[in-house]
């Protein structure tokens, strides 16, 4: 195992540009840490930059507190696994996970490699498929080899590059718990690039939100959608993503679309002077008031729903509202970093799936302010980011880190006990 320290790690093209601008981040020895962002941020290529598949134009890269920045990818120690899984097609599964230790000549005998392949195997459900070929697998299984060869290398840290995005939906969802239950199990550094926020959100310790190649924020899953720093963050994590209302400041009032919402305290005071902010609502925390659900302080309103979905165990309910010229430029412009296909003038809102609101039927809806987010909307800064509550989160999800790999290192530890019990009893 092994931690991963980027110090103002800048990758620089023929032509000048800045595909990755001055990045710096520490990985802790047994973390999962997630590259995430819209197409073309760089984490890709920070990735590559890690492993050494591309040179570091300035800065410092180190693992285990040794500087790497000339050395070749084969002596780095760390185990890469591809988006197109990069299987040898005429090996067998067997011989595709044993590779890296033929590679290493002399240094394994058979008898090691047959153990090392077996118990990776073993591990990712492979046994019965170790005689077939890459072909004859499913996409799925076709992972599970990848991520097999990366095992039996011991290699001090994981690198996967976007390693879910050729498979269905339902496979992605098996392989996602699959991957985290090996990282838990073996406690190995994982740096994982994906441009999915959802094996962001459900697979990262902490995840490192990218856009055009500089870093914006890097927390754990619950930070940045609770705290985030500025518009980018709050836009780019949530599915649905966050509501961005126009809103115009007069005196102690917001003047939303769709209500007025008084504000006192710090907020007031943070927002005096603007003409006019971005309000941040997330789906979730708008109700439908007809059922009941009492919300302290909440403020009420009635709208006109364009259209709804029904999903079962939810219902989302789409809002138009009117559109603020002054701060259109603003929304368009976040929109397209996030790769967005034109922002709509709408709020998503997610109601229970007991709200009988239909299509053409007006609402009464109330949300909570003190959910609410405010948006600078000439800096992105995010006015009502709470800095205490943000560290009591961070810290809470180190706790947490490290109780889990503890947990998997004791099970680890008992396995292994027993599994030498029946071997010393022959």
């Amino acid at each position: 195992m092994s931690s991963i320290e980027l110090k103002n790690l800048v990758k620089k093209y023929g032509d000048g540009f800045p595909a990755v601008n001055d990045i710096s981040l520490d990985i802790a020895d047994g973390e999962f840490m997630i590259l995430v962002g819209p197409s073309g941020c760089g984490k890709s290529t920070l990735l590559r930059m890690v492993v050494g598949l591309e040179d570091i134009t300035s800065g410092e890269l180190d693992i285990n507190g040794k500087r790497v920045n000339d050395l070749a990818p084969r002596d780095r120690n760390l185990a890469m696994v591809f988006q197109n899984y990069a299987l040898y097609p005429h090996l067998t599964v067997f011989e595709n996970i044993a590779f890296p230790l033929r590679l290493a000549k002399g240094k394994h005998s058979d008898n090691e490699i047959k153990q090392k392949v077996n118990d990776a195997a073993d591990m990712l459900e492979l046994r019965e498929h170790l005689e077939r070929k890459p072909a004859n697998l499913s996409g799925g299984q076709r992972q599970r080899v990848a991520m097999g060869r990366a095992i039996v290398r011991e290699a001090d840290a994981f690198l996967f590059d976007e390693p879910l995005s050729n498979l269905d939906a339902k496979l992605r969802g098996q392989m996602r718990t699959e991957i985290a239950r090996m990282q838990r199990r073996l406690g190995v550094t994982t740096l994982y690039v994906t441009h999915d926020q959802t094996e962001a959100m459900t697979l990262g310790d902490r995840v490192a939100v990218l856009k055009k190649g500089v870093l914006q924020q890097c927390a754990s899953p619950r930070e940045l959608y609770e705290q985030p720093v500025n518009l980018f963050v709050a836009g780019f994590i949530g599915s649905p993503p966050m509501n961005f209302l126009p809103a115009r400041v007069e005196g102690n009032t917001l003047k939303l679309p769709i209500a007025d919402v008084e504000l006192s305290g710090e907020l007031a005071e943070k927002v005096k002077g603007k003409n006019a902010v971005i309000v941040g609502l997330r789906p979730e925390h708008i109700k439908d008031a007809s059922l009941g659900d009492n919300i302290s302080h909440g403020v009420p309103f009635k709208a006109v729903v364009d259209v709804t979905e029904w999903l079962g165990n939810e219902q989302y309910a789409y809002i138009p509202f009117d559109s603020d010229p002054s701060l259109q430029g603003t929304l368009e412009e976040l929109d397209r970093d996030l790769d967005g296909e034109g922002m709509r003038t709408q709020m998503v809102v997610n109601l229970d799936s007991r709200s009988r609101v239909r299509e053409g039927q007006e609402a009464d809806l109330v949300f909570d302010p003190s959910f609410m987010h405010v948006f600078d909307p000439e800096s992105g800064d995010c006015l009502t980011r709470d800095d205490d509550r943000a560290a009591e989160i961070a810290r809470d999800n180190e706790e947490q880190r490290k109780a889990a790999l503890e947990r998997a290192r004791t099970r680890e530890s008992n396995a292994a006990a027993q599994s030498a019990e029946p071997r010393q009893a022959s």
